[in-house]
């Protein structure tokens, strides 16, 4: 058993998930890094270096608009990784990837993974079955910034960003949420009063708390449970 598979709430799940062999083969090739927030991954047009596994971190992958604008339309946690583009074949790609969340991940070379994938075996499996669950999330991120209000859309967010770092104190400000989310920050900051008023977060300048999240599931739309179903069917995450 591999140490990621001994200590997985500390690991990213991807890698986890991987035979011994594979993993051992991995391991020469993978280097801890501690990602910042704000952190630039990769820019939109640029050629893809680096791959990231992230362990306690969060990656938003967000499109840019000519005015500089940006709109989140997928996360990555440690089920993950950011930068599917490399084994897809494309190499680089119109979107931008940015830590929302500092704290640990795992890097590794694009070529390397390339190559590792190009192999076969259960490494090119995942990641392929992975991709399918990032399509997933994209596709009913859609869905849901049209259908649904800003309320249950932050609760939705927020449930997110809760189960990619498994963390209660999350360290986000309105204004980051508002972009990320493609909203007026005044429509972040009654949504978020709301869900404060009913005991469901409390939040301050730069942090927002979960306080109960059964409750702020039961806020979310449908959206969340349907994101989750299918990761947990294609990937076998909790």
């Amino acid at each position: 058993m591999s140490p990621f598979q001994q200590n997985p709430s500390l690991t990213n799940q991807l890698l986890a998930s991987l035979p011994p062999s594979e993993y051992q083969r991995l391991v020469p090739h993978l280097e801890s890094v501690t990602l910042s927030l704000g952190q630039v991954l990769y820019e939109a047009g640029e050629v893809i270096q680096h791959v990231y596994f992230p362990t306690r971190s969060m990656v938003s992958l967000v499109s840019i608009l000519r005015d500089n604008s940006m709109t989140e339309f997928a996360l990555v946690g440690n089920e993950g990784m950011v930068g599917i583009p490399v084994f897809l074949g494309g190499n680089l790609t119109i979107s931008r990837a940015i830590v929302q969340i500092s704290d640990s991940a795992l890097r590794m070379k694009a070529d390397i993974l390339k190559s590792e994938f190009e192999r076969g075996g259960m490494l090119q499996k995942l990641l392929l079955i992975y991709t399918q669950a990032l399509l997933t999330q994209v596709a009913q991120n859609a869905v849901c910034k049209s259908h649904h209000t800003i309320e249950r859309r932050l609760a939705r967010w927020l449930l997110c960003v809760h189960d990619c770092v498994q963390k209660d104190e999350l360290p986000l400000t309105q204004k980051y949420i508002s972009e990320i989310l493609g909203t007026r920050r005044a429509s972040i900051t009654e949504a978020a009063g709301s869900l404060q008023a009913e005991g469901l977060i409390r939040y301050s300048r730069g942090q927002i708390i979960i306080l109960n999240r059964e409750a702020l599931t039961a806020r979310a739309c449908e959206c969340y449970d349907s994101v989750k179903r299918e990761y947990q069917r294609l990937l076998d995450i909790k």
